[in-house]
């Protein structure tokens, strides 16, 4: 079913490229590893089991991993009514709403369809906005679902992950000649696969990074024309970047790891060379953006001109 987010062309042109250069390079990765190990069945079962594990429990896994849990109505009947009043306005499936028992105020959405999404909030997020605010960040996950990025960025996030987890696994296991039989051939073997393992997060790292920062732009273009109120979203995204940058460094850590997903990143009020690397646009073009559609919407709402 199509919702009534309005569709972005360079957005999917950028998700099928992302992922065509992903899929070679899964491909090319795994024919490596197989050449290097000389045992296919093993590469192939590990690379695959993952893949299909990362693709149907990614919103589960992801929700585990940050602290997140279903909530139903009647726990969170405002935040249900503001989901509920979007995914009316969209026309689209409501997604599974959890909360995230964390004073980091955030937002993200999981999923592999919009059929199977989940959208979840922080409570830190709750206690600091306002509805209208609120109401912004929810219509920027829901386009994520909508535009099925979420998907993409679920995919292509966790490439690296699976190569280290094959890189692991063949470290410890026989093929590298069983315990008192490190040789030359053992070692060369180990660092050939560890150069293709860096080689294949270096690439996939820059990839889904070019897509996540097209994406939330797109999703906040998205949310702010379905709400008709992208100064909502703005007054959200300066109150949630600024509260953010007052939280320590260490204390952020654990979150930078799932930055693709979130609304604003977890970054320090010093990120340094991160901010080169970062997952999302700078919050001042995320503003500037929404100020053009905001007098965009302010002229269309005007009164026709002669002529």
């Amino acid at each position: 079913m199509q919702s009534r987010f309005r569709s972005d062309r360079r957005l999917t042109v950028r998700m099928g490229v992302t992922l065509f250069l992903l899929g070679l390079l899964y491909v090319a990765f795994v024919a490596a590893l197989i050449v290097l190990l000389k045992s296919w069945v093993l590469v192939v079962v590990v690379a695959a089991a993952a893949l299909v594990a990362q693709y149907w429990f990614s919103d589960r896994i992801a929700l585990f991993a940050m602290h997140g849990r279903v909530v139903e109505r009647d726990e969170y009947p405002e935040l249900h009514a503001v989901v509920d009043r979007l995914c009316a306005m969209a026309d689209m499936p409501k997604p599974v709403v959890a909360v995230s028992n964390v004073d980091m105020p955030n937002a993200f959405a999981t999923g592999r369809n919009p059929d199977n999404a989940v959208v979840c909030v922080t409570t830190g997020l709750l206690r600091r906005l306002e509805p209208a605010e609120l109401e912004g960040v929810l219509a920027h996950e829901l386009s994520h679902v909508a535009h099925k990025d979420v998907a993409v960025i679920t995919v292509a996030s966790f490439l690296g992950v699976i190569a280290g987890l094959v890189v692991r696994f063949a470290f410890y296991s026989e093929l590298f000649g069983g315990r008192g039989r490190k040789d030359q051939n053992t070692v060369a073997v180990f660092a050939m696969v560890m150069a293709v393992s860096a080689a294949v997060y270096a690439i996939s790292f820059l990839l889904i990074r070019a897509l996540s920062r097209y994406r939330e732009l797109a999703a906040d273009r998205a949310a702010a024309q379905l709400t008709g109120r992208p100064s909502a979203l703005a007054s959200a995204l300066t109150k949630v970047t600024g509260d953010i940058a007052r939280i320590p460094s260490e204390d952020l850590r654990t979150a930078q790891a799932f930055n693709a997903f979130y609304f604003t990143p977890a970054l320090g009020s010093e990120p340094g060379v991160a901010r080169l690397f970062s997952t999302h646009p700078s919050l001042e073009q995320r503003l500037a953006q929404l100020g053009r559609i905001s007098a965009e919407l302010g002229e269309a709402a005007a009164p026709g001109k002669a002529g």
